[in-house]
């Protein structure tokens, strides 16, 4: 069989709802479905690999994987960010090991040889033999680091590996018109990220996939989210659909019910909602009138992820050390949420290794969002 899907696989998923096959169970188990979707689905797109907040200072560096490759983000002297592939252009060692401040330049712990932040070959000491630093056939102008081709949106670090994606505007342009339509751009221009307490990361046995799959529905809310669900009943939920995203909206969001009045709210914020959508392939969005929310989503193995969660706040007093009690019971209140719905990944996983098992069906009432998620993966993971 063929490593991707077969065309007829790839058909019956792209039926409507109500009659569509969802993905079959070797997508989320062979380890050989995950490099095709290393060259199929990751590579020519965008995905999401940190955050901007977590190199906020000039010179900070912080090491990324993605699916193996090493990458390394860093803030560069005129506070932008830039992301390298993470080696030495020498004998190809890891340059940065740990996150950290490079204070003006990054330097090899193997020979020295030394970058700058926007990634010139700085110094290549003794190269030459002890005491000369420069040999003519290394020419600094040709081995500087090398560039992942990345953009920056709402602190969200994203990177396209294949370097051939179309413009990252165009890209989050259906999603941005979204969020424009909630609010006014400027509050999202002010977001705070709350690196003390609303930083979290949870590694989970499944499927980067299935993940994905759970997020995008609400059905599952009354049985694995019964306190959630108090809060915001089914009844509440309305899917929605967009080029290259899909999600649910909660009618029945009280930002006072944990929190109180405690975050300032967006002006003109549309009633009692939150939206939650989710950018493919791998970036969650919480969207609510008094913070914010982002959880980006790492494949490792076919059946092992990293969940992180990074929560922002529209006013810069939210991080002030007196709110620090009210900030934890906000990020307290959404760790519940998702070790809930990871523990249901989890189960998936394990059901995705029985043979009696063809992929299930789809709910055209309660699974739209998902099967959406599904014809978009089927349209990139035809046969290699």
């Amino acid at each position: 069989m063929s490593i991707g899907l077969t065309n007829d696989e790839v058909a019956s998923i792209d039926r409507p709802t109500a009659t569509a096959a969802a993905l079959p169970n070797r997508a989320y188990v062979d380890p050989a479905f995950l490099e095709h979707e290393r060259t199929n689905v990751f590579g020519p797109t965008w995905v999401c690999v940190g955050t901007g907040s977590s190199i906020p200072r000039l010179g900070d560096v912080r090491p990324v994987s993605w699916l193996g490759a090493p990458l390394v983000l860093v803030r560069s002297a005129d506070g932008r960010i830039n992301v390298f592939h993470n080696v030495c252009r020498h004998r190809g060692s890891e340059l940065v090991g740990a996150a950290g401040n490079a204070g003006g330049a990054i330097r090899c712990p193997y020979h020295s040889w030394t970058y700058g932040l926007e990634g010139d070959l700085r110094a290549t000491p003794h190269v030459g033999g002890p005491g000369v630093h420069h040999l003519e056939s290394i020419d600094p102008a040709s081995c500087g680091l090398v560039p992942a081709r990345s953009a920056v949106w709402l602190d969200q670090v994203f990177v396209n590996v294949s370097a051939d994606a179309p413009p990252f505007n165009e890209f989050i342009a259906p999603l941005q018109a979204r969020l424009d339509s909630l609010a006014d751009p400027v509050w999202f221009d002010r977001m705070h990220a709350d690196t003390e307490l609303g930083t979290l990361s949870f590694a989970f046995q499944g499927n980067w996939k299935l993940c994905v799959e759970n997020n995008l529905e609400a059905y599952h809310l009354p049985w694995v989210h019964p306190n959630l669900a108090a809060l915001s009943p089914l009844e509440e939920h309305e899917m929605f659909f967009g080029d290259g995203f899909a999600g649910q909206i909660t009618r029945g969001y009280d930002h006072k019910s944990i929190t109180g009045d405690a975050f300032s709210v967006i002006d003109g914020w549309p009633g009692l909602s939150a939206e939650y959508p989710t950018l493919y392939p791998n970036l969650f969005l919480g969207l609510q009138c008094d913070h914010f929310w982002t959880r980006r989503i790492e494949p490792i193995t076919p059946d092992r992820s990293i969940d992180v969660l990074q929560i922002y706040y529209f006013d810069e007093r939210a991080l002030s050390a007196d709110m620090a009690t009210v900030r934890a019971q906000r990020t307290e209140a959404w760790k519940e949420v998702f070790t809930e719905d990871l523990a249901v990944v989890e189960g998936m996983q394990r059901g995705r290794h029985s043979p009696a098992f063809d992929g299930g069906r789809f709910s055209e009432v309660m699974d739209a969002t998902s099967h959406h998620f599904a014809r978009w993966a089927a349209q990139r993971l035809g046969a290699s």
